[in-house]
């Protein structure tokens, strides 16, 4: 158990993990007996990762008392689990086999009273009333248990409270056989749900499981092996062909081709060399690396990934919600009709009183929400976790939601739709030296993060040309240029439309300029206060495969439309090349105005890198982050690409379709079968055994179609150097 005194005396912080939680349901249920306690706030249950983390005054209510109460609902609170434990220490949580569990042992039970009671019905019939009974009483305690704590705790209307109802009401109209059968299926349909839910957990102790436990580090000379979770910032790991990486890290000797399908989703393995970055999990191929570590165990890439994953399989998508709001008002509702069941026909219409409560129970018994409550939650989960193994992160199920209800996806174009990486193709000089345009453009660009002045000023370096000082630092004027002054007056680096409302672009080159933007080229002009120096043009390839992601996404029933602030020709050329329409010359507030008119027609995804466009991004009703996995790509936005794709995109859709599709199926499910059940019961066919069979039923079937999703597998067509 981790307890963390807080300066306050007597106040500690719990984390720790329970057993036994399949769906929201459960964690509400622990949330609401918790609130009850004196002195204990901050509460905070995951029922997808089994956690629970919450504040107590230990004066008021200790430790000891918040087990009891877990355990008084029919959960099993477990060791603790650090708030910064790294992927291997929460791997080291023990999975006891399920019939280890609590669950599991009320089935083992269960069977075990109901076979003997067969026993004694076969050899002395006389008894077997008896021998049902007492099996049928023996199995309801624990659940009557459950289900007055809850009661007592804020859950009165739960499924516990159901079960106890109906299997009393069973056995005080004399039938205690089909009572101790009502129980064992209720027993095993819990234990089928505790099983599925660990099942749904799989994806992630995957990647827990992709982190080695050891590292082999250089300390004084000699290489020793530490355990991963010792790894500080700065330690030189060894890592030789076969072997995970330990940590996330930068390569300070040797060259290879890493393997980063697990973390990326990419099957080609790529080829990395000094001062390249490497994942946590990637493993090496052919050849020894030393790494310097730069982050932790417990803050690596697969660390976030599984940290953004479980928060977000915690958070609720607006489907889960509403039906959270449906069940809190569809369980009273349920048995207030089953005692309508009950009453009106005897009452009003003289119909047989025993045959009418029996047809109530088992209404009573097909009415416990499980499978429906479980149906979209379920879903999301397996979605999540689906998408956390392709390298395609959301956060939460809202965002999941929200991409599977798409009508258009817009896309910014350096670094997005294209490589990101400009090179310098035309230095044009109107009155003075090639050389003397690139260098101060050069100089004006120094500082800048942007891709183009980061091109102009490598082009300037392998010329090998001096780059004038400038005075005071560069200003930006937003979207139109860059401005420094240098020993001889300001220069100016900017868009020939800005350099055309000063009137410094000569008329003698615009047909220069429009030729050059024609093909696919952006200008730049370098001017002074007064006259135009020359122009410098620079082309930017497009990504491999944005060609093929645009198709995909059409395929999808998706509009696809580009951004930019380029020139109209420029990016019409690009877009044009691409198949996808085009938005071009937009300062910043013009993008933000063509994702609102966008977001008119239905939902919309903004694609970024992540830096430049944030704006953009949290405009959207989606943000999605191309960033190859690093810090801004996890953080900024709503979901990322690790595999710094554009089809990463097709196949982010693809999965959020396939889940909406899921949660739909699995609610129809659901309701038919609930449907088909009450009506056969109503008719005086099905048993109560068959009504709880239905139910449970429902509940497996939702479970195992929402797990289809972990094996979610997009159609998607490769490009050249990717197998398909």
């Amino acid at each position: 158990m981790i307890a963390i005194e807080h300066p306050k005396s007597g106040r500690q912080s719990l984390n720790m993990r329970v057993e036994g939680m399949d769906c929201g349901a459960c964690a509400l249920k622990i949330e609401n007996a918790l609130k009850r306690l004196p002195g204990v706030s901050d509460i905070n249950v995951n029922y997808g990762t089994e956690t629970l983390i919450l504040s107590h005054d230990t004066d008021r209510t200790s430790r000891q008392a918040i087990e009891d109460k877990i355990r008084d609902l029919g959960y099993t609170p477990q060791r603790a689990v650090a708030e910064d434990a790294t992927p291997d220490h929460s791997g080291e949580q023990e999975d006891r086999a399920w019939w280890e569990t609590r669950k599991g042992r009320l089935v083992l039970v269960t069977a075990g009273l109901l076979a003997i009671a067969f026993g004694v019905a076969w050899v002395a019939p006389s008894l077997s009333f008896y021998a049902y009974l007492a099996a049928a009483i023996v199995g309801l305690v624990p659940i009557a248990r459950r289900a007055l704590a809850g009661a007592m705790s804020g859950t009165p209307f739960s499924i516990e409270t159901l079960m106890t109802v109906a299997a009393a009401g069973a056995i005080a109209i004399g039938e205690a056989e089909e009572a101790a059968v009502v129980i064992f299926l209720f027993a095993v349909g819990e234990l089928l749900e505790n099983v599925a839910a660990g099942r749904a957990r799989a994806g992630i102790k995957e990647l827990i499981g992709l982190v080695p436990r050891v590292a082999q580090i250089e300390q004084g000379g000699e290489v020793r092996e530490v355990p991963v979770d010792q790894l500080r910032v700065g330690d030189v790991a060894l890592v030789r062909p076969g072997d995970r990486v330990p940590s996330d890290g930068e390569i300070i000797e040797g060259a290879s081709e890493l393997d980063e399908a697990p973390v990326t989703g990419e099957s080609v393995p790529v080829s990395k060399t000094v001062g390249a970055f490497v994942y946590a999990g990637s493993i090496n191929g052919n050849s020894t690396l030393r790494i310097s570590i730069t982050k932790t165990a417990a803050d690596n890439t697969i660390a976030r990934i599984i940290h953004l994953v479980e928060d977000a399989q915690a958070s609720k998508a607006p489907t889960a919600r509403f039906i959270d709001k449906f069940a809190a008002y569809y369980t009273p509702a349920s048995m207030a009709a089953a005692a309508l069941i009950i009453v009106v026909p005897p009452l009003f219409f003289g119909a047989d009183w025993e045959t009418w409560v029996y047809r109530g129970l088992a209404t009573l018994l097909i009415a416990c929400p499980c499978a429906l409550v479980i149906s979209t939650p379920a879903a999301i989960a397996s979605g999540l976790a689906a998408g956390a193994r392709r390298g395609l992160l959301v956060k939460g199920g809202a965002a999941l939601e929200t991409l599977g209800k798409l009508t258009a996806v817009a896309f910014d174009k350096t670094g997005t739709l294209t490589v990101g990486k400009p090179q310098v193709t035309d230095v044009v000089a109107f009155d003075s030296d090639e050389d003397e345009v690139l260098a101060k453009a050069a100089a004006t660009e120094q500082g800048s993060s942007h891709p183009l002045g980061l091109a102009i000023i490598a082009a300037a370096r392998a010329r090998g040309l001096a780059i004038p000082q400038i005075f005071g630092g560069a200003s930006a004027v937003p979207g139109k240029a860059v401005v420094a002054r240098l020993r001889d007056g300001f220069v100016s680096v900017g868009s020939p439309r800005h350099a055309a409302e000063l009137k410094l672009l000569p008329g003698a080159f615009q047909d220069q300029v429009q030729r050059l933007e024609g093909d696919g080229k952006t200008v730049v002009i370098v001017a002074t206060t007064d006259r135009a120096l020359g122009l410098i043009a620079l082309r930017d390839e497009p990504r491999p495969d944005a060609s093929a992601a645009i198709d995909q996404l059409k395929t999808l029933g998706l509009r696809t439309i580009m951004l930019t602030g380029d020139n109209q020709r420029t990016g019409q050329a690009i877009a044009s090349a691409l198949g996808l329409e085009a938005r071009a010359e937009l300062l910043p507030d013009a993008k933000l105005e063509a994702i609102a008119e966008l977001k008119a027609h239905g939902p919309v995804a903004m694609v970024g890198d992540g830096i430049n466009d944030a704006p953009a991004l949290a405009a959207a009703s989606v943000g999605i982050a191309m960033g190859g996995g690093t810090d801004v790509a996890l953080e900024t936005a709503d979901a990322a690409l690790l595999s710094n794709r554009v089809g990463g995109v097709a196949e982010l859709v693809s999965l959020a379709q396939a889940t909406l599709s899921n949660i739909w199926q699995n609610i129809a499910i659901a309701l038919a079968l609930k449907a088909v059940f009450l009506v056969t019961t109503l008719l005086g066919i099905s048993s109560l055994w068959m009504a709880i069979l239905a139910d449970t039923g429902a509940t497996v079937l939702v479970t195992a179609n929402a797990l289809r999703l972990l094996r979610f597998r997009p159609a998607t067509t490769a490009y050249p150097g990717e197998s398909a």
